[in-house]
């Protein structure tokens, strides 16, 4: 007989019932769910929740848990009461630039497999007869959407995890996590409303499901959780005589995102909630005690809310014969990126998060935790929601709190892809910096760090918009991007340019076991002499692409690793043998990319080292000097250009620039330039192109594996390839994430995309069946509804003979 871990649970909201029903479904019986307070109105975000589940979200993933949410609440009933109401979800416009983003959302639904569809204004007067008709300038509708009751979903879940054997406890206020050597051995709690009695609940696996709690249950396991909890505004208007003997509710879930609303009905009132008003951050110790009988309601602030109700009345003129009532500054979570917080805390085994989830996510969060427990992974890719994913800095209280609340700002705005937060920034910055500045960089950001997009200093060389082969590009395509770009990535392929390579996470990997264990980690072979340099993989338990790594041997015993960010070094950290260390060498390190058919002329009389092609082979590195700035130097190039990167402590980044600047030769690049050369050579982006949703065969990199080793993850490998990612030349330019249509039918996504400067064409990468990855086979990129016809490629686009690179 298998056995199963003792499994705590902690909150009984909606989380954690479907948490408890998808883990006893799975046949993990000894599950206990602790509740501060009664069942299962227990005083959470989930007691107040108005319930609406809208599925449409740039992110696949929110998306994918979206829909499970719908189709498991669907069919879901409490004592024959519903759980889940598919009024439809229904969004209005009511400027130009709301109705075109509304097609940029019905793009997202479609690419991720909901249907939705852009409707006229008189058919979103027939869904809501109550609107303005003089506002409404479209929407989007989404019939599958609806209003999920929520104490009655959580309820009716957990009977079912009852009857399989969990328990549900009330009235059990957690007090401390009980651990003994790195890892959880229990729950202490205090029992009943009084606290009168102590006791600890024995558990192999505690999950926090705790909420807007959740700060405090991770201190007690001294685990930082990077959630912020946030009042919200709700109040209902008085009854209507228009909705007179009306249903709970008929008509669809409605939002006014250009004013930051959104709609439910309540019989015959209307409800209302806003995102409007200033951020109210509420502290750990502001929020209701356990005897309050709802802990997660605040005191209804109406000069905050009366802006909101004249905006509501202007949409609905039906409301002028009300008033609101019964409003409340409910309480719920946000984190830095307005992501859920999902995984094992670092500090602590067996300690797990399922934190900052909505009610529109919760089963869908609960079926991947469950999934990741029980099988060791889940179905759907988690790596935007893993706990892991932020780096110490993240986890400042004081920047939580102030992106959390720029988050809640923002909940509705329109939001383009490259769009950073403004503050607080800057937080990390290269040893460049300085330099980059005085070339008038134009930086985005990118985990904390600032990251140059172009430089004014280079717009000279811009001049002629017919050598740089520009295109036409709409006002979406061409935000946060300029010509200068073009102009970089000409200078590139012809001269030399310097790429400011600092925000890749680098960690060193040492110890007597340290080969042995990379060998056994990655797909590739690694263990090869120091000064090799390997292209390889990390896979999950199921085959997928975990994350996609650079690993340079230096010596016998020690690597450096460039990976792609917290997550893998959580990965390598979690999996590392007593006789091997890994740790994050980033903060102290540098990194410039030195490319370009010049690259040699340049770095040769700086260096004591042999740069020729014999002396210095591709995918091979060395060590010595610039100058007089010790360096590590490897031969790889992510532009597909001759070239090194060339590593030093942060110290001496400065130095290491300020050395390869005074030659004269070197212009400096951004990463807009960047991403039009690593597209044209076909170099993939882990987490943009491809995920642990996809493995190594279908993402073209079945060259990284060595299947005559043994490697985490290849077992479950599979080399059947239904899909494929493949290069689309598109006839303008995209900005990923556009659902690809072929015979009338959608067949696919795009990833990432951009203008090729080098070989005139914009470029966008897709996922298509493999029947439709043929070079040549014709399709469309549906770009904000429009049909941008698009072709199949052979890749790489540029320098298929790889003799650039290797010259």
């Amino acid at each position: 007989m298998v056995s199963r871990p003792r499994l705590v649970i902690i909150g009984a909201g909606i989380v954690g019932c479907a948490l408890a029903d998808e883990l006893t479904g799975r046949g993990w019986t000894d599950v206990t769910v602790v509740e501060q307070g009664p069942l299962f109105a227990a005083g959470g975000s989930s007691s107040h929740a108005p319930g609406l589940v809208f599925q449409t979200n740039p992110s696949k993933t929110m998306t994918e848990f979206a829909t499970y949410t719908v189709n498991k609440y669907s069919g879901l009933s409490l004592d024959g009461q519903w759980c889940f109401k598919q009024v439809g979800g229904l969004e209005v416009a009511t400027t130009p630039e709301r109705l075109i983003d509304l097609r940029r959302r019905q793009g997202w639904a479609e690419a991720w497999g909901v249907h939705g569809e852009v409707i006229s204004p008189e058919r979103c007067l027939e869904l809501w007869s109550l609107l303005d008709p003089a506002r409404v300038l479209g929407g989007y509708f989404v019939p599958t959407d609806g209003l999920a009751n929520s104490l009655r979903c959580g309820e009716a879940q957990a009977r079912r995890a009852i009857e399989r054997g969990a328990r549900f406890l009330a009235h059990h206020t957690v007090v401390g996590i009980e651990q003994q050597g790195g890892r959880v051995t229990g729950v202490a709690v205090e029992v009943g409303a009084e606290g009168l009695e102590y006791r600890v609940v024995p558990a192999d696996v505690v999950v926090s499901a705790a909420g807007f709690w959740g700060p405090s249950i991770g201190a007690m396991a001294g685990v930082s959780v990077p959630l912020l909890p946030l009042a919200h505004q709700y109040a209902r208007s008085e009854p209507l005589a228009v909705l007179e003997g009306n249903p709970e509710a008929v008509r669809p879930i409605l939002r006014h995102q250009d004013r930051d609303l959104y709609f439910r009905e309540h019989g015959d009132q209307i409800g209302v909630g806003s995102y409007a008003h200033r951020p109210m951050p509420v502290r750990q110790e502001e929020i209701g005690p356990n005897g309050t009988t709802m802990p997660s309601v605040q005191a209804f602030t109406e000069d905050d809310f009366e802006p909101a109700w004249r905006d509501a009345v202007e949409l609905l003129p039906a409301l002028k014969e009300s008033a609101y009532t019964g409003g409340i500054n409910g309480i719920f979570s946000f984190t830095p990126d307005g992501l859920p917080l999902i995984g094992e805390a670092p500090q602590l085994d067996g300690f797990w998060l399922a934190e900052a989830v909505w009610v529109t996510h919760s089963a869908g969060v609960a079926k991947a935790l469950a999934e990741v427990l029980v099988d060791g992974r889940s179905s759907v890719d988690l790596h935007e929601c893993e706990l892991n994913r932020f780096e110490p800095v993240h986890l400042a209280p004081a920047f939580v709190e102030e992106r959390g609340k720029q988050n809640f700002v923002e909940v509705y705005d329109i939001i383009h892809p490259l769009q950073p937060m403004e503050s607080p920034r800057p937080m990390r910055t290269s040893p460049f910096y300085p330099r980059q500045r005085e070339l008038g960089a134009f930086f985005l950001e990118g985990a904390g760090w600032e990251r140059p997009q172009w430089f004014t200093a280079n717009s000279p060389l811009s001049g002629d918009p017919g050598r740089l082969g520009l295109t036409e590009r709409d006002d979406w395509a061409a935000r946060y991007w300029s010509p200068i770009a073009a102009a970089e990535s000409h200078y590139t392929r012809e001269q030399v340019a310097l790429y400011d390579m600092t925000p890749l996470k680098r960690i060193e990997v040492t110890g007597a076991g340290a080969a042995a264990f990379l060998q056994r980690m990655t797909t590739n072979n690694v263990d090869k002499k120091p000064g090799s340099v390997t292209y390889t993989l990390l896979l999950d338990a199921g085959g997928g692409v975990r994350s996609d790594l650079t690993v340079a041997r230096l010596t016998e015993e020690r690597f450096q690793v460039g990976a792609n960010g917290n997550l893998d070094l959580d990965w390598l950290q979690r999996h590392a043998p007593g006789d091997v260390q890994v740790r994050d060498i980033t903060p102290g390190t540098c990194c410039v990319g030195v490319w370009g058919p010049r690259a040699r002329e340049l770095v040769q009389p700086l260096t004591d080292l042999d740069m020729s092609h014999e002396g210095f082979r591709y995918f091979t590195c060395k060590q010595g000097y610039i100058g007089q700035v010790p360096v590590t130097a490897m031969r790889v190039s992510y532009v597909g250009e001759l070239g090194w990167e060339l590593y030093t402590t942060a110290d001496l980044g400065l130095k290491l620039w300020d050395t390869l600047w005074a030659t004269g030769l070197p212009i400096a690049g951004g990463r807009a330039a960047f991403n039009s050369l690593r597209l044209e050579k076909g170099y993939r982006l882990w987490g943009v192109d491809m995920t642990p949703e996809h493995n190594p065969y279908e993402a073209g990199l079945a060259f990284a594996v060595r299947e005559d080793k043994d490697f985490l993850g290849r077992e479950a490998l599979s080399k059947e390839i239904t899909r494929k990612l493949v290069p689309l030349l598109t006839a303008e330019v995209v900005t990923g994430k556009e659902p690809v249509r072929h015979g009338g039918a959608t067949v696919g996504y795009t990833t990432s995309a951009a203008y090729g400067h080098t070989i005139g064409r914009p470029i966008a990468y897709a996922w298509l069946p493999i029947g439709l990855t043929t070079p040549g086979t014709e399709v469309e990129v549906a770009y904000f509804g429009r049909p941008v016809p698009a072709e199949v490629a052979a890749e790489p686009l540029f320098d298929a003979k790889m003799e650039k690179i290797r010259r």
